[in-house]
């Protein structure tokens, strides 16, 4: 059983909405998922995990979240090695050119991401799925 690891950061529930549903494809699959708050998640639990999907919604202009979620990230992006990853998150303005560029950086960095997924605003019922088919994906 694949033990799945969804971190992420959400300011108005959007992203959370999606790591809940996310957990329930792991679920679904088979696998094992823990839904981590960003601020409570470091290296040092990366060998806890077999895959992991990290969310994040855009904030600013088109970033990730820079307080919590960046500096997590930063920190873990050059650990995860072969770990199957997965990137999501929500937008409400702009295009999701974040996630175009939270992949571009992950792929530099050689993280092996099996797929991410962007929803405009709270997901609706297409995205709800796709987030539910990206947990299968890790599980």
């Amino acid at each position: 059983m694949s033990k799945v690891a969804i971190v992420y950061w959400s300011g108005t529930g959007n992203t959370e909405a999606m790591a809940d549903l996310v957990a329930q494809g792991v679920s679904a699959k088979g696998g094992e998922p823990t839904i981590i708050q960003a601020s409570d998640f470091d290296a040092s639990r990366l060998k806890e995990f077999d895959a992991i999907a990290f969310g994040c919604p855009a904030m600013g202009d088109e970033d990730l979240e820079d307080s919590e979620f960046a500096p997590m990230y930063d920190e873990v992006e050059p650990l995860l090695g072969d770990k199957k990853v997965a990137l999501f998150g929500s937008y409400d303005w702009n295009d999701g050119e974040w996630m175009e560029l939270w992949e571009q950086r992950a792929e530099n960095a050689g993280v092996n991401v099996v797929d991410s997924l962007i929803a405009k605003d709270y997901p609706d019922e297409e995205a709800s799925a796709e987030c539910m088919r990206l947990g299968s994906l890790l599980a």
